[in-house]
């Protein structure tokens, strides 16, 4: 499904997103999410969207067709399809970083990043987008307590300037909350949502 890549990260995150898409119902794509603004068909072409930006800006690919920030809810295609092309074409452009690459371009601020935070802010995008499709559609969390771990940990290193643009502002956090607890709040989420 998703091409050979030597980020684990990027593969698990891309596997989530996968198995989140593959296990929407037809006739749930319209189904409001934890993006308050956005359905789920709308969550999955920014979702797409982001990885195929990241994936250009590597030099694979031109993009996406439209602007990841107003999806239009159109697919153009099957969603499974369109996360699989989505994925494949981002995980082919990371194959090519060098692990030790210190300034890697990327489409947020600053622009450039270490090729391992860079790979794991897209891996972030592609796993909580696949936890927001999945509990958006009835399906369990696609999420691992290791692989929120790690991403936390990036994070925590990205963040803060983009907050009031792409991260709502941080949910509390309680004394017994788990790493993908830990990681959705502070990503601006409630890890309880229900749609």
């Amino acid at each position: 499904m998703t091409a050979s890549t030597s980020w684990p990260v990027l593969a698990q995150a891309h596997e989530a997103l996968l198995a989140a898409v593959s296990g929407v119902a037809p006739g749930d794509w319209d189904r409001h999410t934890p993006c308050s603004e956005w359905n789920a068909a709308q969550v999955l072409q920014h979702a797409a969207g982001d990885q195929l930006g990241y994936a250009a800006f590597l030099g694979e690919g031109t993009g996406p067709d439209e602007d990841p920030f107003a999806p239009s809810g159109k697919l153009g295609g099957e969603p499974v399809a369109v996360a699989e092309a989505a994925v494949r074409t981002a995980a082919t452009a990371w194959s090519r970083v060098p692990e030790d690459a210190v300034d890697v371009t990327v489409p947020l601020p600053p622009n450039k990043m270490p090729a391992a935070l860079g790979a794991h802010v897209c891996a972030l995008d592609a796993a909580v987008h696949a936890w927001d499709i999945a509990v958006a559609t009835g399906q369990s969390s696609p999420l691992t307590a290791e692989l929120a771990a790690e991403l936390l940990d990036a994070a925590r290193q990205f963040v803060e300037p983009l907050r009031a643009f792409a991260f709502a502002p941080v949910v509390p956090a309680a004394p017994d909350d788990d790493a993908i607890a830990e990681l959705l709040k502070y990503l601006g989420r409630n890890p309880d949502w229900t749609a």
